[in-house]
């Protein structure tokens, strides 16, 4: 059968292309009436829509079909194109001088003009809860790190979720919970600002500590054995004037939030050798609409009020797909803990992790408690 569909596909791009070359060969003969009636056929073919339509979905049927029959030509060595970045030169990691932890061998404190004197512009500013922004460090996503900076143009802030950790310590990615804790003792329970204690989930996959003036959150990933998966240094002052849990929504944050997720979901997919994944809008829009329709009408679901999937949803935005997926969080002060909490939760794991999906769009809505939605769709066409 899918011979048969390829077969007929060729004849008639044949016969269309073919055409007026066959219509001047015969142009003195009884064959013209035939002809011109068959290149009707295929115009009406070409220029409907609906038809169009459904030979993108088969030809999409098709496609995903060969492809878990392992016959795509592109997966053969001779054709193979390359997916994979080339790999970056590891970063030689130096013990910090004044501080517990250094990422990329930036302290905290370290200025603006230094970071950017040695590694040139940041490849992306977004705005993130703290009111400043992100600036986001990458080589196609490999040795990634961001880092924020306060008013004084020191940083303030800084994150990494790959092998950029340094410590006085001997704490590093892949350390133990055990390991963190038999160095750093008991973590935080809470964070008190002003007259208000904000308590940390005891049974969360991350741990919390105060330490020279610095909130070091360590975070783990239950999936292979409760060990570092990422770390985020800020500094007390920052966190203090953070005094909400939740920041103002405002469209700026909704973006910021959006382009976090996206380049923190590369950055661990880069981490586990998987091709990056490029950005759509398109879909973006799609995973913005349900995310709004969430925060809207107050559920969390996949399937939305009228019934339909992700699946429909995309279909229904006039995207063509051979294989998508779904990510939703809801609750969580930051893209860096969305991030976090679906890396350890299997199904969106996967998701994060499947090597077939080629594009990814995030859309991010608050409800009337600037409590953020998070929307991941992934695809490939």
């Amino acid at each position: 059968m899918m011979g048969r569909f390829f077969s007929i596909l060729v004849i008639l791009f044949i016969l269309y292309v073919s055409g007026p070359i066959i219509k001047q060969k015969f142009a003195n003969s009884d064959y013209v009436k035939e002809m011109n009636q068959v290149e009707s056929k295929l115009n009406d073919v070409k220029n409907n829509p609906e038809l169009q339509a459904t030979i993108d979905s088969l030809s999409g049927e098709v496609k995903q079909l060969v492809e878990h029959l392992g016959l795509f030509l592109d997966k053969h060595p001779l054709t193979q194109r390359k997916e994979k970045t080339e790999e970056q030169k590891k970063i030689a990691l130096q013990t910090p001088a004044d501080q517990v932890f250094s990422i990329h061998n930036i302290e905290l404190g370290a200025t603006k003009e230094g970071i950017e004197h040695d590694l040139g512009q940041a490849n992306r500013e977004t705005l993130n809860e703290y009111g400043a922004k992100w600036n986001t460090y990458h080589n196609n996503f490999q040795n990634f790190f961001m880092v924020m900076y306060d008013e004084k143009n020191q940083a303030a802030g800084l994150y990494t979720n790959q092998d950029l950790i340094a410590s006085s310590n001997g704490i590093k990615l892949g350390s133990s919970k055990e390991t963190v804790r038999a160095a750093l003792g008991e973590p935080l329970t809470g964070i008190q600002k002003g007259l208000t204690i904000f308590q940390i989930q005891e049974n969360a996959d991350y741990d919390v500590y105060l330490l020279n003036e610095v909130y070091v959150t360590i975070f783990y990933d239950k999936h292979e054995n409760n060990t570092v998966t990422a770390m985020q240094l800020i500094n007390k002052d920052v966190e203090q004037k953070k005094h909400e849990l939740y920041t103002s929504a405002s469209p700026a944050l909704k973006e910021g939030f959006e382009y976090q997720l996206f380049d923190l979901t590369n950055a661990s997919r880069v981490k586990h050798q998987l091709p990056i994944l490029s950005w759509d809008n398109h879909v973006k829009e799609t995973a913005r609409k349900h995310s709004t329709d969430m925060a809207v009408n107050q559920y969390f679901d996949h399937t939305n009020l009228k019934g339909q999937s992700p699946f429909d949803r995309m279909k229904e935005d006039h995207i063509i797909f051979y294989l998508a997926g779904e990510n939703l969080a809801y609750g969580q002060f930051s893209s860096i803990f969305a991030h976090e909490g679906l890396m350890n939760s299997l199904g969106h794991r996967e998701n994060i992790l499947r090597k077939g999906y080629k594009y990814l769009g995030v859309g991010v809505a608050f409800n009337n408690q600037s409590q953020p939605y998070y929307t991941e769709n992934f695809y490939a066409k």
